[in-house]
Parts: structure tokens; C-alpha cells; sequence
């Protein structure tokens, strides 16, 4: 059986704009076998009319018309009931469930696939039957993952794959893969899914080259995109186009460049983006894949400044805009230029009536929207518009327009649209001096947020994140509210909520980092240190602001008047002089000032509370600084405190050190990998062997292979790593160099965590000595916490810059002398061996003692 040219081309159109093999339902793309199933004791005239109805629902899905196409399913359902055709009102009921789907109506699109598979338990046991019960239940898993039941959906995509392999469906198995993957993903379980992803891939490259093939590759690209390994994405996106350039289809090829241009984008190699869009538009020969290219382009011009391009490009792009048929594809492109042309106004500072053509643009979208009886999209354009409104000071239509899409957007429970609606009604309550209003919306924005914090991987991919401007900003711009004073001062209801938020914020940064939902083992209610004071330091564009959670929930809350900008060239000024030999003067000036705007307030109340230890929750530039260096004219703070870093009390749990002293130390003292030699390490491995139980790992010895069989062969609560390796605020830019390779944090887990369910924490303290923080980067220290939490590890100590100095071997000693003492806390250990290099004179610099930082468990 041949599958026609047409159709395959909206195989791949549809793999690759839904990722879904239920998909195949959606666009009347059933094998001819179930296209002409036998309709016993019907007449053919009535069969013919049910059929036409069931294609026509599939051509109106196809052109995203999905309101219409809900409408001929339903015609054709009515129709095959009445010829007792039981297989083909199931079919009909499935399709009916996806354009519920689509159309946010998820109590009528669970109804339409219960009734199908109740139909289907009835029907008799054929290979027909047999596969569309396997669609339905694909629809079904769609479904679940879409309502947050990816446990659920998991299941059922399970139960599929067990029909398709049955009867040989091995297309169909390939791409239930991939659904299951995407369900691994939501749950948490990533390396199921990236060894349900690989075995897709291995599959499909013993298949013959078919359009198929290019389609099932395609798709596996863009899910594996979406998930964050972004170079396989692109590795396999090139495989796919290889493929689809020997077979000379030229759609295939076009939608593949849209997809490599938009992993570039995320890997933010703008020119390369760019090119790959320009490549898509010569090739393109459907109008929307063009437009899309177009419209991608169009917001990095902008971002490039390239504004003379930019200007003719919207030019052209609004010309053919006018002439494509009525899509949800076509009308989220209309609202895509309208927001880039938005971006541009702003740029050029442009007068409220240059605003009209964009607010023209809007209200096209929404009758568009309204036509289709699409409420995600009308809701969008809705709210599009109330920005347009907002930005020429429109305020009352700016807030009537964002309630309207918000209550539509609640209506059809699409959060992931919902927050910005929530945050721009915030912003327009705030405008209008109403704070407790703007701190509600506010508040509710960012509970959506943390609803979608596990279904990222299912939002629809119409609404890309862009966390720098579409997500911190709204946990921001809730902490300013917040900490704004009512009076005389913050209350500690406020002060509460607000250190709450920065955590919330820092965890969203590490997903985000990750770009997946890793830490989805909040602890909900942490035990608190009570010796430890936590100190929440937050920069905003014109002040400092900083929160001290005091021992017995006593609150202390100070406001520095500094602007972003001075705060920031301070810190990396600081940064840049720490690691040099003779800046000992500018160090100590520096780190004065930065203690006067962070810890000065609260010296009184940390001096009488008698608070042994500071836990820091760092924001922005300060990461990169270790605050053992502040200095108050006379001491530096490591001599005052014992020093923690947390991105949150809610991933790490303080609680003593249990484990016995084992340690597996690994390091580097030759060259290797095109990094310089490490000659110290060789003395720094030995010292840790002669203080505790070691299985060392020198340079030949050090690599991933051998440290992953030592440490799944035995428990080593200490994993100690002497190697070069860079922190940055990019997972791609974050890694350890073992000999001859790199290990990168995203790969780090599969080294370092142990496969026993019953040792969920491998680590207990991993130490990342001569490693550094990637140069320029505002939050390079975030790839710390990155590592940290790849390895499992509960504690973790890193060096922020590397000296290639036998301190660090000097260091490490003493430190391993001092963990031995079980009555002393890690961040009292770390803080002693730092104190006996700072009262060395060969050592006393702070460029010697001070790169060390300790974070999470500290106790």
C-alpha cells in the first residue's frame, strides 16, 4: 500500500505542529482500511454523506478551523449512528475529542473519548479496530498530559504502544515514543525519557529513507528542543534535513529550517537564526510556514538593531498577512507582528496615534478569533491589545480589555496565557496607585506560574517562555510591591511573602536553567536552623532591598538607595580585582562598601541574637561573590560568621552530616583537553587520602566511566573533584573536564546518581575545586547550583575562580582535618580552613582563601 504525496505532506505538517501520531485522526489521514470500513445493512448513499461529513471536519481541523471541524464530527457522528457503524463513530468521536481540545472545552473532550472507547470495547477484535483503539487512547494521553495528569497519560500511551506493536505499527511506535517521553518529562523522570528518545532514534535509523522517516525525525527534534538539550536537537534537525533535501521535498525542508532556526534562537546564536529564516522563506512554499519564518526574523532584526531591516521586512510581512486564509497559524502571526511592531514603537519612542495601525492589526485578530470560536487565540489578541492601550496610557480600555482575556483565558484554564494577563492587570492597578489590587493580580500571576511549573513541556508551543522578559519580571515587580511601605514599615505578613517570592524565583531560574521542571521535590514546610539568620538581598532597578529572617521568626528589613547600575559595576569591579596578586586595597574598598549596603543595618541585631551563621539567598551580580570577603573596615565577615549560600530553604533540608568519612577523589594534574596542568592536585588527591578513606582517580583514571562505576559500586557520601571547569548562567556553557572530555551539568546526573532506589542521595558534600565562574556572566555562579543539583548532592562546595596554587591543596587539608570533628557544621569546617590560609601570612589575600563558597546544607 503507497501513502500519496499529499497526504504525507500533512503527515509532516502535522507531526510537526502537534508532535502527536493521534494527530493522524485529526486530519482525516486514516489508512484507506479504515477509510473504507464495510458499513453492513446501510445503504451507500447515507454512508457516503457520513464519510463526507467526517473528511470535511478533518479539512476545516487541518486549516485550524477547529469549531467547524467540532461541528461536521458531530454531523457525522449523528450520521454513522444511524447506520449502526460503530468503528467510524468512534473515529469520529476521537477527532471530536481533539478539536474539544483545541477549543479549551476539556469537560466535552473528555465526554467524546469516553464514549469512543466505550464503543471500541464492544466492537469486534480486528487489525481495523485494533488501531483505532490505539489512536483513541493517543488522543486519550494528549488529553490527560494536557489536564496535568502525566502519570495518567503515561499509562494509557503505554497501553497504546502495546497495541501498535502487536499488530506491527512500527511508525505508530516510534512516535508513542515520543509521547512518552514527553509524560516522562512532566514527571520528573528524564533520563526515561532521553533513553525512550534515544531509542526512538536508534529505531528510525535502520528504516529506509521516507518521508515518514524525515517526519518521525522532525518531530523528535522538535520535542527534544522543547525539553532543553539543544544541540542533539540540532543534531537530529539536520539529520531530518538531510533526509528531506535526498528526497527533494521542499515543504519538508522549509518546516525543518523554521525548526533550526528557532533551536538557535534558543541557543541564542542570533545570526544563525536569522540565516536559517531566510533560508525558510526562499524555500517555503506554504504561505504560513513563510510568514512564521518572517515573523521569527522580524523580533531578532529588532533585537540586533537592525531597524532599516526591520522596517522593510514588516513592510512585506504585513502585505501578505492580509492575504492568508483565516487560521489559528495565520491570526498567531498577526499578533506576533503586532507585538514586534510594538517592541519597535517603544524603541523609537513613537506617538500615540503610530499606535493606531497595531490596534487595527489586534482588532482583525480578534473577530478572526471570534469567527473560528477560538478563545485561546481571542484571548491573546485580546490581551495583545489592552498592551497597546497600556503603553499609550489608556488605562480604564487597558484593564477592561485585560480582564476580558483573562476571564477568557480562566474560562478555558489556559494558565500559561492566564499570568500575563494577571501580571498586566497588576501593572495597570499599580499605575492607578491601587497596591493592594496590583499585589492580588500580582500574587495570582505567579501561582499560575508554579501551576505551570510542571507542564512546561505541555504548553502549547503558540506561547514561547522568554524568562528574562515574560517570567522573572513578574516575581520582581511582586517583591518591589510588596516591600513598598505602608506607613513606617513593611509589615512581617509582607516581609513573609516577599522572601517567600525570591525563593520562588530562584527556583524558577534553575528550571529555567535546566530548562525542565527538575526540582519538583519542593520540601513544603523546611525545618528551620535556629542559629542561622537568613539574609535575602534582592536588587531593583533603583534601590537594594534586603530581608533578615532572624532566629524565632523575627524579621529585619532595610532599604539601600543605590541605583541597578552602580550596584553592578561595583560588584564587578570587585569580581575582576579578587583573583589578581597585588589589588589587596581596591579588594578591601570595594568589599567595605558592599558590607556597608548588606550587612552594616543589621550588625546590632545579628550581634545580639548572638546568630553564629548567615545563610544567603543571593540574587543577580552578588552570586559571584563570595561574602566570606566583605569587609567592615577592620575584619572580613569569614571572620565574624560561618557563611552558607541557598537558592531556597525549600530544595535543601539543614540536617547534620550522618555519613562516615569515604571519599572518591578525582582530579587532573597533567594537561588535558586543551586545559593547562593542575601540578598541585597530585598533592591536594594524596593530602584527602592520607585524611580519610579515599579511592582516588588521577588524570588517565579520571574519566566519566570510572568515576560513574566507582560511585554506583560502593557509597562514597564525599565526592571530591580536582579538575578545571566553568560555572555559567547557560547549562550548554556549565561543565567539569575529566581526562580527554568535558562532562556537562546536563549529563552529570547519569554520572553521579546512583540507580538504587532505595539511596536516593548519592552525595553527601561534593567539592569542585580549581573551577571557575564563566567571565561576564551576571549569574555564572547559578551553574554551581546547577551541578549541585544534578549530582544529587546535598552539600556542595565550589571555588568562584581558580589560582592554580598549592593554597587550595593547603586548603583542602586543613578542611579535612576539621570535618573529621563531629560536633563542628560544614560551613564551620569550610570557615576554619578558610581562617587558617587567612591567618598565614603567605596566604592572607583574600585571593587565596576567599574563592570558596559553600552551598546548601550547611549544618
Amino acid at each position: 500500500m503507497t501513502i500519496k504525496k499529499s497526504r504525507l505532506r500533512k503527515i509532516k505538517r502535522l507531526l510537526s505542529l502537534l508532535l502527536l501520531l493521534a494527530m493522524f485522526l485529526g486530519a482525516g489521514l486514516l489508512p484507506p482500511t479504515f477509510a473504507h470500513v464495510t458499513a453492513e445493512n446501510s445503504s451507500l448513499q447515507k454512508l457516503s454523506y457520513a464519510q463526507s461529513l467526517l473528511e470535511q471536519g478533518s479539512k476545516f481541523y487541518e486549516a485550524e478551523r477547529f469549531a467547524e471541524a467540532a461541528t461536521s464530527w458531530q454531523q457525522s457522528i449523528s450520521a454513522f449512528k444511524a447506520n449502526e457503524d460503530e468503528l467510524r463513530q468512534a473515529i469520529a468521536l476521537g477527532n471530536l475529542s481533539l478539536a474539544y481540545q483545541q477549543l479549551g472545552r476539556w469537560s466535552e473532550a473528555e465526554t467524546a473519548i469516553a464514549q469512543s472507547l466505550n464503543l471500541l470495547q464492544t466492537a469486534k477484535d480486528t487489525k481495523d479496530s485494533s488501531q483505532i483503539l490505539a489512536q483513541v487512547l493517543d488522543i486519550k494521553g494528549r488529553l490527560q498530559l494536557a489536564q496535568s495528569k502525566a502519570e495518567d497519560a503515561l499509562g494509557t500511551w503505554r497501553l497504546s504502544s502495546e497495541i501498535y506493536t502487536k499488530i506491527g505499527d512500527e511508525r505508530a511506535v516510534i512516535q508513542n515514543r515520543i509521547n512518552q517521553a514527553q509524560a516522562l518529562q512532566t514527571l520528573g523522570f528524564y533520563r526515561q525519557a532521553e533513553k525512550t528518545l534515544r531509542e526512538s532514534t536508534q529505531i528510525l535509523q535502520s528504516q529506509p529513507n521516507s518521508p515518514v522517516k524525515v517526519a518521525a525525525l522532525h518531530s523528535l527534534g522538535n520535542v527534544v528542543q522543547v525539553t532543553g538539550d539543544l544541540e542533539t536537537s540540532r543534531q537530529i534537525l539536520q539529520q531530518s534535513l538531510k533526509l528531506a533535501s535526498s528526497l527533494q521535498d521542499k515543504e519538508a525542508i522549509a518546516d525543518i529550517l523554521l525548526s533550526l532556526g528557532n533551536t538557535a534562537r534558543v541557543q541564542q546564536d542570533t545570526q544563525t537564526a536569522i540565516k536559517f529564516y531566510q533560508q525558510t522563506i526562499k524555500t517555503a512554499t506554504s504561505p504560513i510556514t513563510r510568514i512564521q519564518a518572517q515573523a521569527n526574523q522580524l523580533r531578532l532584526l529588532l533585537k540586533t538593531e537592525q531597524l532599516s531591516a526591520f522596517q522593510t521586512s514588516s513592510s512585506q510581512i504585513k502585505t501578505q498577512l492580509n492575504n492568508l486564509p483565516v487560521s489559528r497559524t495565520a491570526i498567531s502571526a498577526r499578533i506576533n507582528f503586532a507585538q514586534s511592531l510594538m517592541q519597535f514603537r517603544k524603541k523609537i519612542a513613537a506617538d500615540t496615534n503610530s499606535w493606531l495601525d497595531i490596534a487595527q492589526l489586534l482588532a482583525t485578530a480578534i473577530e478572526q478569533a471570534k469567527s473560528l470560536q477560538d478563545k485561546r487565540t481571542e484571548s491573546y489578541a485580546i490581551g495583545v491589545l489592552g498592551q497597546v492601550y497600556e503603553q499609550t496610557q489608556q488605562w480604564s480600555d487597558a484593564q477592561n480589555l485585560t480582564q476580558q482575556a483573562l476571564l477568557i483565558a480562566q474560562d478555558i484554564d489556559a494558565k500559561d496565557i492566564g499570568y500575563q494577563w494577571q501580571w498586566q492587570l497588576g501593572r495597570l492597578l499599580k499605575s492607578k496607585g491601587d497596591i493592594k489590587g496590583a499585589v492580588a493580580a500580582y500574587t495570582e500571576a505567579v501561582n499560575n506560574l508554579q501551576a505551570l511549573r510542571s507542564d512546561l513541556v505541555a504548553v502549547n508551543s503558540a506561547v514561547k517562555f522568554s524568562f528574562r522578559e515574560e517570567v522573572e519580571p513578574v516575581y520582581r515587580q511582586l517583591v518591589d510591591l510588596l516591600l513598598q511601605s505602608q506607613g513606617n514599615q513593611v509589615s512581617s505578613e509582607n516581609l513573609a511573602k516577599a522572601s517567600n517570592t525570591i525563593e520562588l524565583l530562584q527556583i524558577a531560574e534553575l528550571e529555567n536553567f535546566f530548562r525542565n521542571n527538575c526540582l519538583n521535590a519542593q520540601i513544603r514546610n523546611p525545618k528551620k536552623d535556629p542559629t542561622a539568620a537568613i539574609i535575602y538581598p534582592f536588587i531593583l532597578p533603583d534601590r537594594l532591598e534586603v530581608i533578615v529572617e532572624l532566629p524565632q521568626q523575627r524579621w529585619l528589613h532595610y532599604t539601600t538607595p543605590v541605583v541597578k547600575k552602580e550596584l553592578e559595576t561595583t560588584l564587578a569591579q570587585l569580581q575582576e580585582n579578587l583573583p589578581k596578586p597585588h589589588t589587596l586595597r581596591q579588594v578591601q574598598s570595594l568589599s567595605q562598601k558592599v558590607y556597608k549596603w548588606l550587612i552594616q543595618p543589621a550588625e546590632a541585631a545579628l550581634a545580639e541574637n548572638k546568630t553564629p551563621t548567615l545563610v544567603f539567598v543571593l540574587d543577580g551580580w552578588l552570586r559571584n561573590i563570595p561574602m566570606a570577603v566583605l569587609y567592615d573596615g577592620k575584619q572580613y565577615l569569614v571572620e565574624k560568621y560561618n557563611i552558607a549560600l541557598t537558592p531556597s530553604l525549600q530544595l535543601i533540608e539543614p540536617k547534620p552530616f550522618e555519613k562516615g568519612l569515604k571519599a572518591i577523589a578525582a582530579g587532573l594534574s597533567e594537561a588535558s583537553s586543551g586545559f593547562s596542568a593542575l601540578p598541585n592536585v597530585k598533592l591536594e588527591l594524596e593530602e584527602i587520602g592520607s585524611q580519610v578513606p579515599s579511592s582516588i582517580l588521577l588524570n588517565q583514571e579520571f574519566t566519566s566511566k570510572t568515576l560513574q562505576n566507582r560511585i554506583n559500586s560502593l557509597s562514597f557520601p564525599i565526592v571530591h573533584l580536582a579538575t578545571h571547569g566553568q560555572f555559567s548562567s547557560k547549562a550548554e556553557e556549565t561543565f567539569i573536564v575529566a581526562w580527554n572530555e568535558r562532562i556537562y551539568v546536563q549529563k552529570l546526573n547519569e554520572l553521579v546518581r546512583t540507580l538504587e532506589q532505595n539511596r536516593p542521595e548519592a552525595i553527601e558534600l561534593l567539592i569542585l575545586s580549581a573551577c571557575q565562574t564563566a567571565a561576564g556572566d551576571e549569574q555564572a555562579a547559578l551553574g554551581i547550583a546547577g551541578i549541585a543539583f544534578q549530582a544529587g548532592a546535598r552539600s556542595t562546595i565550589a571555588s568562584l575562580w581558580n589560582l592554580e596554587d598549592e593554597s587550595t591543596a593547603v586548603l583542602m587539608n586543613q578542611f579535612y582535618q576539621e570535618l573529621a570533628n563531629k560536633n563542628l557544621t560544614k560551613a564551620e569546617v569550610l570557615r576554619r580552613a578558610q581562617l587558617a590560609l587567612l591567618q598565614n601570612p603567605k596566604y592572607k589575600r583574600p585571593r587565596y582563601w576567599a574563592p570558596y563558597v559553600l552551598l546548601g546544607n550547611w549544618l
